[in-house]
């Protein structure tokens, strides 16, 4: 399958890096077609200007400045995001990847002023992510970061796609062991996408 790996950490010797390769490789070794997408390395720019928001809704215009990440988008048959949550949100790199490639014409469609999905070509979604606060707390929160992988993911991939949400919670107090099962919890996950 081709996969699209989103990572959005900006630290090479940071948990999230270890869990990223983690993830290229063991989808690598499983035979998949991995597209890479890391938005730091890469350079991605978060920021939605002004002149995209006036575009968003031109659907000839909207891509400009993104088309090559819509391409790899609109390519890809599994998602899998790897990212750490920090105060209770995505990084704004992540965020801002969302704002900028997720546009009307790409990810959903406006029916009569209600979103349909476009990313049909998505069958699978997995998100990779690190809490520094514990399970109870994000959901005292209402862990918006899930809600946005569950809810608005799934409002505009395939209809009935299979997500799968892993979560190493708690990271202020992790320690090697915890580390190493959460590490083999998403290889084994991953191998079996």
């Amino acid at each position: 399958m081709r996969v699209l790996v989103l990572f959005s950490h900006p630290c090479e010797e940071s948990f999230g890096a270890a869990l990223h390769a983690c993830v290229v490789e063991t989808l690598r070794k499983a035979g998949h077609e991995v597209d890479d997408c890391d938005l730091y390395a890469e350079g991605f720019q978060p920021v939605l200007t002004a002149a995209e928001r006036r575009a968003y809704h031109d659907l000839a215009r909207n891509r400009d400045g993104v088309a090559a990440y819509v391409e790899r988008l609109q390519r890809a048959q599994v998602l899998v995001i790897v990212t750490p949550i920090w105060n209770y949100g995505f990084p704004a790199i992540l965020k801002g990847f969302f704002d900028r490639v997720f546009l009307p014409g790409v990810s959903f469609t406006l029916v009569d002023g209600k979103v349909q999905g476009n990313l049909h070509n998505i069958t699978k979604v997995v998100a990779v992510t690190t809490y520094g606060g514990s399970h109870l707390k994000a959901l005292l929160m209402s862990d918006p970061p899930r809600r946005v992988i569950t809810r608005m993911l799934r409002g505009v991939v395939k209809p009935f796609a299979r997500f799968r949400y892993l979560a190493h919670y708690s990271m202020n107090l992790s320690t090697d062991r915890s580390r190493a099962a959460f590490l083999a919890k998403v290889k084994r996950t991953l191998a079996r996408i």
